[in-house]
């Protein structure tokens, strides 16, 4: 390396050269991918179905080829290269691919009706069974967890009066405008550059950095905040755990205030069946649980404790059913709750994401976690592996983060691209915004021990 400064602990030179390999390297193995997605921009705004899709690094998506696989986390894509997936829809297929279960359920109910505006016997078990798994006595479905996120916004505002939301810097709730702010240098700005929409951030958002106690206490005070609006864990920006207390803290200062707590458990979800806030003890006002929960199908829900409720029923009281009524009630849709969502729930929830499966994913976890760790040490680089129940992320910094700003300052974007681009070309799939990594009840020890080949192959070559 000779006198070349190191940046994260290697060489900038080298992590180049490396990438201009794989550049070429995955432009050689997806052609048909490259030729579906010329066509593509014919048609869709970003060359895909959703803008999103475009975020794979290596100049394209995969399109997957349709065939039928054994329930498990393997797919191949149309060029015929084969794929162990960690990515699970960015949480989305948290449950696998293909689970007997979720297909029974889907062709079940298809049969019958997907969307009948009415509820079926399969709602009833589900409703008792968010109350029995996340301990909150009251409980709405809707079709993502953006539209939770922001019935509960709305709800929150209705029964406190107050305008803004607080957020943590570095977040992700979505499709949120109050939540599309972060802190740069202690400046607000809007996340990613995003356009502002006319929206009036100033008046309705603010923002702080996550595991701040004393700012936390000083955005609650002045009592104009209807709701926070937190991950327990951050995982969007980087995962990013609580320090000691600092929940302590957030749920005392937003009763002290008459502030509503929101938790979002879209992704902290991979702590246990349970959820990251029962298992902590956190308590909250109203959680959302999205993605995860009907097996790939669009679907979220929100519950609400039984304070909250009786305080939205206030507002929006309950009518005898004898009386005919609007539903508007600005949250909510024809397809929320529908019957094939419900159904496809049922099936996750009673067959797919239980205790054993939970404790089976954090084990490979820890396995694909530990050898990180190992691997990380063995070439003394200063990074770590976090691991949050069934999801890990590799980090390229030595500690710990304690906030959104931690992890900019320390962030290597052509480090993180290589990586994600490395594992693709030898078959091994991960979370395309950061280095995440998720098992579920279909991983084997098979896929994780194929993760951690790679990935000591790619440090081998790294450092060399």
């Amino acid at each position: 390396m000779g006198d070349e400064a190191l940046v994260s602990g290697v060489s900038p030179s080298r992590v180049a050269a490396l990438m201009a390999a794989e550049q070429v390297r995955f432009r050689k193995s997806h052609i048909l991918s490259g030729e579906l997605f010329a066509a593509g921009q014919q048609n869709w705004l970003y060359g895909a179905p959703s803008h999103w899709m475009r975020r794979w690094i290596g100049g394209w998506p995969l399109y997957l080829k349709e065939e039928a696989r054994d329930y498990g986390v393997r797919f191949a894509d149309v060029d015929g290269n084969e794929f162990v997936d960690f990515c699970l829809g960015d949480t989305g297929g948290m449950c696998g691919h293909g689970h007997p279960a979720i297909v029974e359920a889907l062709a079940r109910q298809a049969r019958i009706g997907t969307s009948l505006m009415l509820p079926t016997a399969d709602a009833q078990w589900v409703g008792e069974e968010l109350v029995r798994r996340f301990g909150l006595p009251y409980w709405n479905l809707t079709t993502s967890a953006s539209d939770a996120n922001r019935a509960c916004i709305r709800l929150s505002r209705m029964i406190t009066g107050r305008p803004r939301v607080l957020v943590f810097s570095g977040c992700y709730h979505g499709s949120v405008e109050e939540a599309h702010v972060e802190l740069v240098d202690g400046r607000v700005q809007m996340r990613n550059g995003l356009h502002p929409n006319a929206f009036p951030h100033e008046q309705l958002s603010r923002v702080i950095e996550f595991n701040d106690e004393a700012a936390l206490e000083a955005a609650l005070r002045p009592g104009d905040v209807a709701c926070v609006l937190a991950e327990p864990a951050m995982t969007n920006y980087a995962m990013i755990p609580p320090r000691p207390g600092f929940l302590d803290a957030l749920r005392r200062l937003t009763r002290e205030t008459g502030t509503v707590l929101i938790i979002d458990e879209t992704h902290t979800i991979s702590s246990g069946p349970d959820g990251y806030a029962r298992l902590h003890g956190l308590q909250p006002d109203m959680l959302v649980i999205g993605k995860a929960i009907a097996g790939g199908v669009p679907a979220a829900a929100f519950g609400l404790n039984r304070e909250t409720t009786e305080r939205v029923w206030q507002a929006l009281p309950v009518v005898a059913p004898t009386v005919r009524q609007s539903a508007h009630a600005g949250f909510g849709g024809t397809l929320a709750g529908n019957a094939l969502t419900v159904a496809a729930m049922r099936a996750v929830l009673s067959e797919v994401l239980t205790d054993s499966a939970f404790e089976r994913m954090i084990l490979l976890a820890g396995r694909m976690a530990g050898h990180i760790q190992a691997g990380i040490a063995h070439r003394a680089l200063p990074w770590h592996a976090m691991q949050l129940g069934a999801r890990v992320e590799t980090l390229f910094m030595a500690r710990v983060p304690r906030n959104a700003d931690e992890v900019r300052r320390a962030r290597n974007p052509a480090l993180e691209a290589l990586l994600h681009l490395y594992l693709m070309n030898r078959g091994v799939l991960i979370t395309p915004f950061h280095n995440m990594m998720l098992c579920c009840p279909g991983t084997r020890e098979e896929d994780v021990d194929r993760h951690n080949a790679v990935f000591d192959e790619w440090l081998a070559e790294l450092c060399a």
